[in-house]
């Protein structure tokens, strides 16, 4: 083994694609090598060190993966390239073979980063280290600032539902999680780094506890009393973990935060069962309107899968009719992606390409009119924003509490701390207000 000498020499740069669990371990890993002294490449310098967390929700996912590790591969012939994450997890032996790839991590060797740094300088062999589905049982915690003013809590990792069209379980393993009081004691942590808002993030965060008893209705409350901070966000809930109890909470919480992320995925209950889903629109919409009933100005994310196998055009158009009468906020809106492996490649009929992207857009069409709408009625309104690190010359930007986005003249007093705002005009696409500071009126 080396010594800390020589890693103190050294600097790397860190790639994330995927979801918010992906961003905090990418953190996490960040972290654990600045302990032995590697230090983030500044701008326009070459990395010794290359740490790709990869992403294999879907075919595309998989093919921007390749071509940044390629890109990277041309950009730092000399760097040490390590590929983690649901890509190298799923497809390891394919990510080793891409050149100049020196370290693959599956999804739960992602803390080993230092120890699999430290053999590659030795002797320059590649190390490859994933753990068989059937063994990953241990639960990796994380939690990690990057460079943003949040922070992102890993509290759940896997998932045990196997739906038709997910790979996902074959890249996570099963249901795991930590323990409320070690990650009530990460919250604190950062309490006491500064930081005021925290992501609870995890694969299927709706199954914390499920091995030990818990809940995560229990875990909600006992963060809910951390002191210092002042906001949480929950990443996902699918519908059918997404308790009265729990929304009932959140509507009351001090910390909080009116924002949900729910996936539906198909608006047609025979497209959810080719699915495998768990629910059916009636409980879906059950669920939208207790959020909406206790918290009328939450946001309400959605996911959506266009042109999954066996959604015909007739059952397509129900579901667009389902979407459009959901008091939601906005969709996340993926067109169906053939993975290996899962049932959905069974399906009959398949819906071809075209039609993927033209469904693909209309619902993105029927988000953009449903995020507008949810916008224009708070301008004028004041709301509390907690502001971001801008990039240099640019105005702070931040989001109120039922996440809509604010831009605001800089104001260093501002940074990191939750501001009323009064929201002005919409000035993009994205419906980002312009905001003036209610203190300054």
């Amino acid at each position: 083994m080396i010594d800390n000498s020589t890693f103190a020499t050294l600097t790397a740069e860190y790639h994330t694609l995927g979801c918010k669990l992906n961003f905090s371990e990418t953190g996490t890993m960040a972290q654990l090598l600045a302990e032995q002294g590697v230090r983030r490449a500044h701008g326009g310098e070459t990395p010794d060190i290359v740490v790709v967390n990869t992403c294999s929700v879907t075919e595309e996912a998989d093919r921007k993966c390749r071509a940044l590790l390629r890109r990277l591969r041309r950009r730092y012939a000399d760097a040490l390239i390590v590929a983690t994450g649901c890509y190298a997890q799923r497809a390891g032996d394919e990510v080793a073979k891409l050149p100049g790839v020196g370290v693959v991590l599956g999804s739960d060797r992602k803390r080993d980063v230092v120890e699999a740094v430290q053999s590659w300088l030795v002797d320059r062999r590649q190390q490859i280290a994933v753990t068989p589905l059937k063994d990953m049982t241990t639960f990796c915690p994380s939690c990690s600032r990057g460079d943003r003013t949040r922070y992102w809590l890993k509290v759940q990792d896997g998932c045990d539902y196997y739906c038709s069209y997910c790979t996902i379980p074959r890249a996570r393993g099963r249901s795991r999680s930590g323990t409320i009081d070690s990650l009530v004691a990460q919250a604190q942590q950062v309490a006491a780094e500064g930081g005021k808002e925290i992501v609870i993030t995890g694969v299927n965060i709706g199954d914390f506890g499920k091995p030990r008893g818990e809940k995560f209705i229990d875990l909600a409350r006992a963060l809910d009393q951390v002191d210092g901070i002042e906001r949480y966000r929950i990443s996902s809930l699918e519908p059918d973990l997404l308790s009265d109890e729990l929304v009932e909470f959140v509507a009351g919480s001090r910390r909080f935060m009116p924002h949900f992320h729910i996936p539906l995925q198909a608006g047609s209950d025979e497209v959810l069962k080719l699915m495998r889903r768990h629910y059916d629109t009636d409980l879906f919409a059950r669920k939208v309107e207790a959020i909406k009933r206790a918290m009328p100005h939450a946001f309400i994310g959605v996911d959506v899968i266009a042109g999954a196998r066996g959604e015909t055009p007739e059952l397509f158009e129900q579901s667009l009719r389902f979407i459009e009468g959901l008091d939601v906020t906005r969709l996340h809106v993926f067109p169906y992606s053939e993975r290996p492996n899962t049932l959905a490649l069974t399906i009959e009929p398949v819906v071809d390409l075209h039609q993927r992207r033209l469904r693909t857009n209309r619902l993105i069409a029927a988000s953009s009119r449903k995020l507008k709408a949810f916008a224009q009625g708070f301008a004028g309104t004041v709301r509390p924003v907690l502001f971001e690190q801008p990039r240099d010359g640019e105005p702070m930007h931040g989001f109120t509490d039922n996440y809509l986005r604010v831009e605001a003249p800089f104001d260093a007093s501002c940074i990191g701390k939750v501001v009323p705002t009064r929201l002005g005009e919409i000035i993009d696409d994205d419906c980002t207000f312009s905001g003036k500071l209610a203190l300054q009126e």
